[in-house]
């Protein structure tokens, strides 16, 4: 999810940052009476000041991401990587960790405590990641998302007249060149993995593109030394693109030797950070390899069904053999491929099933419809090369701006066969769960009603836990609902889906642990979660590229399963499910296991 009215003066941004630790008052299940009240307002006042303190310290300190949060005041300026910037953040870090160390976080209100529990964990990870993980001494991603998001976060949405936006533009482009620069002198190419090397390289030409789609079109809006500045700055930031594409296919492609594979103890390390959740690595993989069988059984149900007298139908006993399980789901499976949309018209499609999905969530009154505006594009190139698809939400503290709903369009110079392979993954039915998963009632909506949360801290540090885990969750909510007419090839897709956000989680381990070769990993995908090869190609580069983020769909939504069935088991007759998920988003995204303490008046710990 991502981030971007008017930008906000210092005054407005304090007076939001103040909101950041008041406590929320959402809308509660019915048996959920407990008034929530501050122990000790002291404490809560002390809480506060340190979270504005933070806010105030971090938001200048990531400039890129600040912009992409709604926070204006630093559209000029660009992350420092350098040794000296890196020292300043973690000097930071380690005082506001201190602090936060130094308050008794029992004396504080409940949603305090839910919060103070999210900053030490942003902290701490900050701190790890720069001395421990040190992914700017060999990931070239780190440099290259920020080129790119210095622009589109600036130029994508209509936050501030476009000559404004033109202004920083150009600062920003201006301090590009600088950042190649700190990019060259910190990475180890000994410790760059050639996937990471190779995927920038193709990467970075994506910054001359937005500089073509949002930059050149609308230079006209400036006049005399701002339209001069902003000229010169694309003509300097062209030559520095140049100069890059040199120097990452000549010295870091051929030169990159490192390892992509993180090893034990930093995956463990890692992701302890990025879920926030109390299952470990061993519970993941547990809970993961027996749900994986529990679905394949249930999708061989549904084969039965659907090939029933189907002539050449593959033999189907009650009991079947694994051959035989996998065949039956093989052959149902092709009777969802063969409708699938034309090669240049996924993102029409898309459209369409936008449109089916918000009127069947507004008819089945699964949860309160927000009026945001939210859109379809193309992913632009920058960000192409590591998901089919994203949901980019506008920034916490912007408001009434467009979602988001990005799809990366065919390439060019794929082969008709690797084209229908990514048709048949991408078959209608899985475009419709798409569409749900990464707007309605997924992504889209769940970030729409999390910025309705007083906290500012909390939408900041949004986690991608809840967010993940809700957007798999919605798939069985709506499937449950009857979508598309209780179609039975449906729920075979959607669980088919479902085996993806398994199999992620027992992909990232399996590569980052176990040493998984590529062909361990496309049999996971290809037989285990039947997957298509050219998304399980995509899914292999990006377990190499990532770690630590494919399991957050999992884990995520397992404990939002696992929330809902602990609320309908206290509350019975009387569980109403828009009320359910209404009040489960009214938190503002915090990970899963806070909402659930939240809702059955459990410690917050």
């Amino acid at each position: 999810m991502r981030t971007s009215l008017l930008p906000l003066t210092a005054a407005v941004l304090t007076a939001a940052i103040a909101t950041a630790c008041q406590p929320s008052t959402p809308p509660a299940p019915a048996t959920d009476t407990k008034a929530v009240t501050a122990p000790n307002a002291q404490a809560d006042e002390q809480f506060a000041a340190l979270s504005k303190r933070w806010l105030d310290g971090w938001l200048p300190l990531n400039p890129v991401a600040a912009t992409q949060i709604g926070d204006h005041r630093f559209d000029d300026q660009l992350d420092d990587l350098s040794a000296a910037g890196r020292q300043k953040a973690m000097d930071f870090s380690k005082k506001l960790l201190a602090e936060l160390d130094a308050l008794d976080t029992n004396h504080l209100s409940r949603e305090n405590q839910i919060d103070a529990a999210i900053l030490r964990n942003q902290l701490q990870a900050d701190l790890w990641g720069m001395e421990t993980l040190q992914s700017w001494a060999w990931d070239p991603q780190a440099y290259s998302g920020l080129a790119g998001g210095a622009i589109y976060n600036l130029m994508a949405r209509d936050f501030a007249p476009m000559p404004q936006r033109l202004n920083a533009a150009a600062a920003r482009m201006e301090k590009i060149p600088a950042l190649f620069q700190q990019m060259r002198e910190n990475l180890d190419p000994a410790r760059v993995p050639k996937i990471h090397a190779e995927t920038v390289a193709k990467q970075n030409a994506g910054v001359l593109s937005l500089i073509d789609t949002f930059i050149t079109p609308n230079a006209g809006q400036l006049k005399g030394a701002e339209r001069k500045r902003l000229d010169a700055a694309v003509s300097t930031l062209r030559k520095a693109v140049a100069e890059q594409q040199e120097w990452l296919d000549k010295t870091l492609v051929p030169a990159a030797k490192g390892d992509f594979r993180l090893g034990q103890t930093l995956y463990d390390e890692k992701l302890k950070f990025s879920l926030n959740s109390s299952l470990s690595r061993a519970e993941i993989k547990q809970r993961s390899e027996a749900e994986m069988t529990r679905v394949r059984t249930e999708m061989y149900a549904i084969a039965q069904q659907v090939l029933k007298d189907k002539p050449g139908a593959p033999e189907m006993p009650a009991r079947p053999n694994p051959e035989q399980q996998q065949a039956a789901i093989e052959a149902a499976l092709e009777l969802a491929y063969a409708e699938r949309p034309a090669r240049d018209k996924v993102v029409d499609f898309a459209k369409q099933t936008l449109a089916d999905a918000t009127a069947f969530t507004k008819a089945k009154d699964l949860v309160t419809v927000p009026a945001d505006p939210v859109k379809i594009i193309l992913m632009p190139e920058f960000q192409r090369g590591v998901a089919v698809a994203y949901c980019d939400s506008p920034g916490p503290l912007d408001k009434g701006l467009d979602t988001y709903y990005a799809i990366s369009p065919i390439p060019d110079d794929w082969s008709q066969e690797q084209v229908d392979s990514f048709l048949r993954e991408y078959n209608d039915r899985m475009i419709h769960l798409l569409s749900i998963h990464e707007a309605m009632p997924g992504h889209y909506l769940e970030g729409a009603h999390s910025v309705q949360n007083k906290s500012t801290l909390r939408a900041v540090l949004r986690s991608g836990l809840f967010a993940e885990g809700w957007a798999v969750y919605t798939e069985d909510v709506m499937a449950d609902a009857g979508y598309l007419d209780n179609d039975p090839l449906f729920r075979l897709v959607q669980l088919k889906f479902y085996l993806r956000t398994i199999s992620n989680a027992i992909l990232d381990q399996g590569v980052h642990v176990d040493n998984w070769t590529r062909e361990q990993a496309m049999e996971l995908m290809t037989k285990g979660a039947f997957q298509q090869e050219r998304e399980a190609a995509g899914k292999w580069v990006r377990a190499q590229l990532t770690s630590a983020q494919l399991p957050t769909y999992f884990v995520g939504a397992q404990e939002h399963f696992d929330m809902r069935k602990a609320v309908e088991a206290k509350e019975g007759a009387s569980f109403n499910a828009k009320r359910y998920h209404d009040a489960v988003l009214s938190y503002g995204a915090p990970p899963v296991r806070f909402v659930r303490q939240m809702l059955l008046d459990e410690p917050i710990k």
